[in-house]
Formats: C-alpha cells, sequence, structure tokens
C-alpha cells in the first residue's frame, strides 16, 4: 500500500515537471534527486569502506554533480580535472590501501548519477515527450515484472545479485515495454517508424534492467536492502531511478545518431 500511494503521489508531479512544465522546474527537480541519488550511492560505499563516510560528507561532490550537470560544454576534460583533483585529496587518507577505491568509488558516483541526468537535459532539449519515454518505459517494465514474476517466475535471473528477480518478469518487462512503448512513439513520433520504435523500446528496457541489477549489486555487496527510507515502499530515490539512469544515456545516444535517426 505505501508504494502504491507513493506511485500515486510522485507521477502526477513527474509527468508535469518532465513533460509540461517550465525548463528551470524540470532542472530543480533533477539536481534535487541527483543530489539525494549520490548522497545514497555514497553511503552504499560507506556502509562496506567505512572510509567512505568522509566523501559522503565532502560538499565538493555534490557540487561538482551540479556543475556536470549545467555544463555548457567540454564535460570530457571537466570529468578528468576531477578524477585527478580526487587523486590529490584522497593523499589525506591514514590508509592509502583506501585511496584507489576511494578515489574511483567517488568519480563513478559523479558519472553514474550526473552523467545520466546531463544526458537528459540534453534529451529533453530535443523533446520533453522523449524524456517523459525514457523514464516512463521502466517504470512501466517494473509494475509488468513485478506482477509477471509474482504469478509465474520459476526461473531465476540473477539469484546471487536479485533472488527475487526472474526471467518471467524481465520478459514480461521487456513485452510491456515494446508494446506500450512502442504505441507512445507511434502516437507522438510517427516519423520513427515502427522498427525503430521497436528497438528503442527494446533497448531502453533492457538498458533500465541492467541498471536494477547494477544497484543490487552495490547493495548486496555492502549488505544493505535499499538505498534509503526517503519514499515509503520504494526504498531511497536511487532504488526509484536506479533504472533511468541506465535508460536515459542509452535512448539520448541512440537518438542523437545519425545512422539511426535517418
Amino acid at each position: 500500500m505505501k508504494r502504491l500511494i507513493t506511485g500515486l503521489i510522485l507521477t502526477p508531479f513527474f509527468f508535469y515537471v518532465v513533460a509540461l512544465g517550465p525548463s528551470w522546474a524540470f532542472l530543480i527537480s533533477l539536481a534535487a534527486v541527483g543530489l539525494f541519488c549520490l548522497y545514497e550511492y555514497l553511503g552504499i560505499l560507506a556502509a562496506r569502506f567505512p572510509e567512505y563516510e568522509s566523501m559522503q560528507r565532502n560538499p565538493a561532490l555534490y557540487a561538482a554533480g551540479l556543475f556536470l550537470l549545467i555544463l555548457p560544454s567540454g564535460e570530457g576534460i571537466f570529468l578528468t580535472l576531477l578524477a585527478l583533483l580526487l587523486m590529490v585529496l584522497v593523499l589525506r587518507m591514514q590508509d592509502l590501501a583506501g585511496a584507489l577505491p576511494m578515489a574511483s568509488g567517488a568519480l563513478l558516483g559523479v558519472v553514474y548519477v550526473f552523467g545520466a541526468w546531463r544526458a537528459g537535459v540534453l534529451l529533453r532539449a530535443m523533446d520533453p515527450w522523449w524524456m517523459l519515454f525514457a523514464l516512463a518505459i521502466n517504470w512501466l517494465g517494473d509494475t509488468f515484472a513485478f506482477y509477471a514474476g509474482s504469478a509465474f517466475g520459476k526461473h531465476k535471473m540473477a539469484p546471487r545479485v536479485s533472488p527475487a528477480k526472474s526471467w518471467e518478469g524481465a520478459a514480461a518487462s521487456l513485452a510491456a515495454g515494446i508494446v506500450f512503448g512502442s504505441a507512445f512513439i507511434l502516437y507522438k513520433f510517427p516519423s520513427v517508424g515502427l522498427g525503430r520504435a521497436i528497438v528503442l523500446c527494446a533497448a531502453a528496457n533492457i538498458a533500465g534492467q541492467m541498471g536494477d541489477l547494477a544497484e543490487s549489486a552495490f547493495k548486496r555487496g555492502a549488505g544493505v536492502k535499499d538505498s534509503g527510507n526517503l519514499l515509503p515502499g520504494h526504498g531511497g530515490w536511487l532504488d526509484r531511478v536506479d533504472s533511468s539512469l541506465f535508460s536515459v544515456p542509452v535512448v539520448y545516444w541512440l537518438l542523437s545518431q545519425q545512422w539511426f535517426i535517418r
């Protein structure tokens, strides 16, 4: 019930912000979710490596994420400079055995969350409905995977990473994503055509499922159940958008390729 209520509250808000709201509202919402996600990601790392607790409280990482989100260009050199800065910062550590995992883990967190959201900013600039598609296709797929997996799931998909996930649930998620996603694309963007619509939907759904498994692997390795507790019934923000952090960059990349959109 908590999961349903949370969904009923969040869905209309995000539909308006993503598809209909002004750009500033979208950017502020994206930044806020990104900050929560980065905090929770660093919290997962801190559960496994206590030295990450200092990184979780370091405002420079959050500022770097926000800067990556709004940077006009040159994100490659910015990430290079961030990597070099992190390599310098870890020189202060008492236990230098943790220097490499701390620097690399912190850099991964910024790219994982804010790199994906930067792709979201660019995707919405193409058309707000594309951004909504990249988000909604995984939320829809998650729903079908949950109910189909509960009713018919017999073959475990990744028992070490996420024991509750089944191949039956994954197949239901993919099928629903292709059917409903293709219908949406052909309605809003008829020039895309059925073939490319199916490819887009399949790529977005599969990427989202991999994103869900990747975050589950992080949590299982750290011995935590949820990334946070801010969303009743869902866990943390990272638990809610883990699939979108994978699907949004994939959708943007495909739509930005000349060979794909021709």
